[in-house]
């Protein structure tokens, strides 16, 4: 087997967004929380856990080894006992030594297990290469020859250009079997894809390096110009977007645009690319259900796009097909996207007129989904709390509130600085709505410590400017009666109106002028949508 199958066997082992498996092997040894032995044990499903005391019992060739014993441990998380066990007996270095042994074992079994239970095109076509070269080493050359052209024919279906890469390269080592077939063909072949493999992999570095960079803007708050880091990442890696896109390629360009779209709270900027998108998805019609994951993704990039830019009824439509694609090859990926799906439908019913639907999709969502992506449940039970906000629900709104129970900085670590700081003013919010004065000022004074210089760095006056204005009324609420504070807010709308149009900014708008007018949270938010979008997607 040559390298370069070595290599991507081993990729078999993880699922990434990239690479679609089963499982993931996500080890953290250095853990003080979290032993390896039962993080490793908990991806396991019980068919798994019997499998694996059957390939101990095999691999094992003596009676005293105790894996299986410490193995059976991780069940009740009885580590400190069996721990204690073993050193009575054998002393702690022997108890080591058998967690190291048993941690090597559980690491190859779930490699092997993942590899031969993968029935993915991908692995198809990786068993076709590897057996086509067994068949080569004992001289069955027309079965050979005629595995690599099977293995080529579903390569080339689902554009897998590392694969087809091996393939060629297979078939010209071994060209001299088939002179019947040029081998200047071949060679021609080879070197077409491995221009597309080079474009493929100059996108995939510029991509780790730009998805690298979102992660420390998000997460550790660092001030990047993300624009020029963009522009600088497509000069370094020669990426093209005039180059023939693939789903793969285009969810990786979708994800940049979209995050930084986000990042300017200006999804505008990004139109040129959802217009690609359409008609690429239109022109590959055939290639939907093979890259069934990237399909699914773009379809909610696009959605979202329309959805930040209050064109509603667009957006439903692309959700439409988002959720008609999660139902195909049995619901594959239904767990992995329906929150998604989900947060995004809620967002239209509420902004199209439907808050009571709305809720109704927040509230199921989260109570029929508690297994998926905990960062995807902040994001629903988030955007419930903003609805029960609107519909001045406070009850019900403290009440989610309350289960969003972590400090400031561990939902910047795993939410975002964006997510978090959007998060402590709807807390201010609610506390003012609920006439909880001291609560609220408490809130500010602690936004204000830990944010104000970043978002003045970032150029969000206007998010300072919003919380002094609310500071103001929690502090004296009567002022909101007077001609100059209710003209100073009326301008500082209009302001914020004239820069990048955002729906999330617009909602925060709408409960301050709330205030000013004296009416409805939700009244004055589809009322100001009429005027912030100039669009008629509205009952």
């Amino acid at each position: 087997m040559s390298a370069g199958i070595r290599s991507y066997k081993n990729q078999f082992i993880q699922k990434t967004d990239d690479i679609k498996i089963h499982f993931i092997i996500f080890i953290q040894i250095k853990s003080p929380f979290m032993n390896a032995l039962q993080e490793i044990a908990n991806i396991m499903n019980e068919s798994d856990k019997k499998a694996f005391i059957l390939y101990l019992s095999k691999k094992n060739k003596r009676k005293d080894v105790g894996n299986i014993e410490l193995f059976n441990s991780l069940k009740t998380d009885d580590i400190n006992h069996k721990k204690k066990y073993l050193k009575d007996k054998k002393s702690t270095d022997a108890y080591h030594a058998l967690r190291k042994r048993l941690y090597d074992s559980m690491i190859d079994f779930m490699a092997n297990q993942s590899f031969e239970n993968d029935t993915s095109q991908e692995n198809t076509i990786l068993r076709l290469i590897v057996v086509s070269r067994l068949f080569f080493e004992h001289q069955l050359i027309k079965t050979a020859f005629k595995c690599l052209a099977k293995a080529e024919e579903i390569a080339l279906n689902i554009e897998q250009f590392s694969l087809l890469n091996e393939i060629y390269l297979t078939q010209i080592q071994f060209a001299h079997f088939n002179l019947s077939e040029p081998i200047e063909k071949i060679i021609a072949k080879f070197k077409a894809n491995k221009k597309r493999l080079e474009y493929e992999e100059q996108l995939n570095l510029g991509y780790a390096v730009l998805r690298r960079e979102l992660t420390a803007i998000y997460h550790e708050g660092r001030i990047v110009d993300f624009q020029a880091l963009i522009k600088n990442t497509i000069e370094t890696h020669g990426i093209s977007l005039k180059q023939g896109l693939t789903f793969k390629s285009l969810y990786q360009i979708l994800f940049i645009a979209n995050e930084y779209a986000s990042i300017n709270n200006n999804y505008v900027l990004i139109q040129p690319f959802v217009i690609k998108s359409y008609r690429f998805i239109n022109h590959k019609n055939e290639l939907k259900d093979r890259h069934l994951y990237y399909h699914i993704y773009i379809l909610y990039f696009i959605a979202n796009f329309y959805f930040r830019n209050g064109q509603f009824t667009e957006s439903l439509n692309y959700l439409s097909l988002m959720f008609t694609e999660l139902q195909k090859q049995s619901g594959k990926y239904y767990q992995r996207f329906c929150l998604r799906y989900f947060l995004l439908l809620a967002f239209n019913e509420n902004y199209i007129g439907n808050p009571e639907k709305a809720i109704e999709i927040a509230e199921k969502a989260l109570s029929s989904n508690k297994k998926t992506d905990p960062n995807e449940s902040n994001d629903i039970r988030l955007m419930l709390i903003v609805f029960y906000v609107q519909q001045n629900a406070g009850r019900n709104a403290a009440k989610e509130m309350a289960k969003l129970n972590h400090t400031d900085s561990w939902y910047e670590k795993k939410m975002g600085m964006d997510w978090t700081i959007k998060k402590c003013i709807v807390e201010i919010l609610l506390q003012t709505q609920q006439e909880n004065a001291e609560l609220a000022l408490s809130r500010i004074k602690s936004f204000k410590r830990r944010y104000k210089k970043y978002l003045l760095t970032v150029n969000e006056e206007r998010v300072v400017n919003y919380i002094l204005f609310v500071e103001q009324y929690v502090m004296k609420p009567e002022i909101i009666q007077t001609q100059k504070f209710q003209k100073a807010i009326e301008d500082f709308i209009i302001a914020a109106q004239n820069g990048p149009k955002d729906i999330f900014i617009m909602s925060f708008l709408s409960w301050l002028l709330a205030k000013v007018r004296q009416k409805k949270v939700y009244e004055i938010t589809l009322g100001l949508l009429k005027t912030y979008f100039l669009t008629s997607d509205f009952k």
